[in-house]
């Protein structure tokens, strides 16, 4: 029961983190608009949440190893974690210069992205360093795709 909790919060915040930096950075970029910025992470929370706990469901079911109160618990835990945490980045939007909030949510991601790292190497006793270097690598680099993509649809299309 507890690695099916843990499969689906795992899953859930990294999926969260990665995938809202990567939305705001690259709307941010192409928009430079607060309401369309708030409008994808809302979409994000709810549409992708839903995915990806079907898709934790069915890959699951797939290993045809857990009980259904597995699979189930696996499917809400990561539904919650992502939405939960998916949600948390609208506040430095609402609240400050679409640019700070940027900084700040981008801090506030790698951050919890390193906490989450953290434990995931101590619990598989691996190298703090290497687990969560790899996962602020692989974050920076969505960051930086997202950030270069919507500069180039901002531009192209007549947004930035």
């Amino acid at each position: 029961m507890k690695d099916s909790l843990r499969t689906g919060f795992s899953f859930g915040i990294t999926s969260g983190i990665i995938t809202t930096l990567g939305l705001i950075t690259g709307l941010d970029a192409g928009t430079h608009s607060k309401t369309v910025v708030i409008g994808g992470i809302l979409t994000i929370a709810i549409a992708d949440a839903f995915s990806d706990a079907l898709g934790i469901h069915v890959s699951e079911e797939s290993e045809n190893k857990h009980t259904a109160k597995e699979i189930w618990l696996s499917t809400v835990s990561t539904f919650l974690a992502k939405f939960i945490f998916t949600l948390t980045f609208v506040v430095p939007v609402l609240l400050l210069p679409l640019a700070t909030a940027l900084i700040a949510s981008i801090i506030w991601g790698l951050s919890l992205l390193g906490i989450v790292s953290f434990y995931l190497a101590k619990q598989q006793r691996a190298e703090p360093w290497k687990v969560i270097g790899e996962h602020l690598l692989i974050a920076l680099m969505v960051i930086g795709a997202t950030h270069y993509a919507g500069e180039w649809i901002g531009t192209t299309f007549g947004q930035g």
